[in-house]
């Protein structure tokens, strides 16, 4: 296996996809053009934004530049900042974990104040927030940022501290738990065996990880020389593997090519972790017992109780039962209370939970609340756009990119979105952290 597989050999023909890339603003992030200048709003209004992931910290930088005089409140106790776009690429031995850890305050926007507390609370009929610790924070304007609750208690058994260990691994929750699922995947792929893949039924963030860890762990099998001795099944609590028709299409037959083995409607109830043994359950209450050399753990995922249990939250309708922020899809502004907007992954709506999707709305939410504390109508719209880099072995990926209503949305000519490319794998493993950064610091 490949020691430094995150810089392989590049020969003439892919330095010249390499040359390209650089010269693709889109992609790159950083080189995008900026928008026309404008004078900042003056106001003394106080804003606070609650959480300090990407779209929190990428909002703060944002607001800071188009408004003079604003007190802007950050609320969040995380002093590491993670890059989690890049945990698959941890996870499967192309990254070392260093590269996805950052620390906050050198993102932050000067003259913030950051409360390094955790919101605990919404009020927002009084317009104030409460924190873990007790204080409680008046707002003009609120910005909710506070991202997902992995919800590992709804699969019992199961142990967050064992993630690493006896098979079990999961790449969602911290770069340590990404670290410790490539220590199992090379202990796994050293032998061989049984593999089991799983998908909840809920709205997931980067919801292309869990295919993505199947397709590198078949690749890591097969570099190893214990493909012939292993078995590899996805379980997914869906119909599907993707939402987006196509995608999910393309994804199954090329599973179909590769010998990974689908089963659908079949939801991740309980796991013994001593035993190896994950126990699935149909929608009809049918219950089946797994054995597993190797399980890939993707929790079922809602919105984090502070919200959930506010009067933010969807009240009826498809996002109530995650209590998912309730905001206008187009302009992410709250449908009820229109001095509070969100941005990233707690809003519910019908797509949009990757980074991607927070490139491209946090200068649309930084741009419509000011509008709104500039006393005029939120007036921009977002269309949905998310993208997956779809890893499908190493050196090569697809870009997918799409909308709300899932259609496919290309942005690079050069790029056909479901083929995969060593273009698209250079993307994801050399350029998107860059571009990620820029957005952070509210430069894109």
């Amino acid at each position: 296996m490949n020691d430094n597989p995150a810089s392989p050999r590049i020969d003439p023909a892919r330095r010249r996809w390499l040359q390209a890339l650089a010269a693709a603003p889109v992609v790159a992030g950083a080189a995008s053009a900026p928008a026309p200048a404008r004078a900042a709003i003056k106001t003394s209004a106080h804003i606070v934004i609650a959480g300090s992931g990407l779209g929190g910290i990428a909002v703060a930088n944002r607001l800071a530049g188009l408004l003079d005089g604003a007190k802007i409140t950050l609320v969040d106790r995380k002093e590491e900042h993670n890059y989690q776009p890049g945990y698959t690429l941890v996870a499967t031995g192309v990254w070392p974990v260093e590269k996805v850890r950052d620390r906050n305050a050198d993102f932050q926007p000067a003259g913030i104040t950051w409360v390094k507390d955790m919101v605990a609370g919404f009020d927002p009929a009084a317009n104030a927030v409460v924190t873990a610790g007790g204080q409680r924070i008046a707002y003009d304007f609120l910005v909710v940022a506070t991202g997902v609750q992995l919800d590992f208690a709804q699969i019992e058994g199961m142990d967050v501290g064992a993630i690493g260990t006896h098979g079990l691994t999961s790449v969602y929750p911290s770069p340590q738990a990404a670290q410790a699922t490539w220590a199992a995947m090379q202990a796994f792929t050293a032998k061989g065996g049984n593999a089991v893949m799983t998908l909840p039924a809920t709205p997931l963030k980067c919801a292309g990880a869990p295919l993505k860890m199947s397709f590198m762990l078949r690749d890591r099998l097969l570099k190893a020389g214990t493909l012939g001795a292993s078995k590899i099944s996805f379980q997914s609590a869906l119909g599907n593997v993707f939402g987006v028709k196509v995608v999910n299409d393309n994804v199954l037959e090329r599973w179909q090519a590769l010998g990974i083995d689908v089963e659908f409607s079949r939801k991740l109830a309980a796991i013994d972790i001593g035993a190896r043994r994950a126990t699935f359950v149909s929608p009809e209450g049918e219950r089946q017992e797994m054995p597993y050399d190797f399980i890939h753990v993707v929790p079922p995922m809602r919105a984090p109780d502070a919200v959930k249990n506010s009067d933010l939250a969807w009240q009826a309708g498809p996002f109530a039962a995650g209590g998912w922020l309730e905001v206008d899809k187009s302009t992410l502004q709250h449908r009820r209370y229109p001095n509070v907007f969100g941005i990233g992954d707690i809003n519910g709506t019908p797509r949009g939970k990757t980074a991607a999707t927070v490139k491209k709305s946090a200068p649309l939410v930084a741009h419509n609340l000011a509008e709104v504390i500039a006393g005029r109508q939120a007036n921009e719209s977002f269309d949905g756009y998310t993208s997956c880099p779809l890893i499908t072995r190493e050196g090569s990926a697809m870009l997918i990119e799409f909308d709300y209503e899932g259609r496919l949305t290309p942005s690079l000519p050069m790029i056909e979105p479901l083929q995969d490319s060593f273009f698209a794998w250079l993307m994801k493993v050399r350029m998107l952290k860059p571009a990620y950064l820029a957005v952070l610091k509210g430069r894109v």
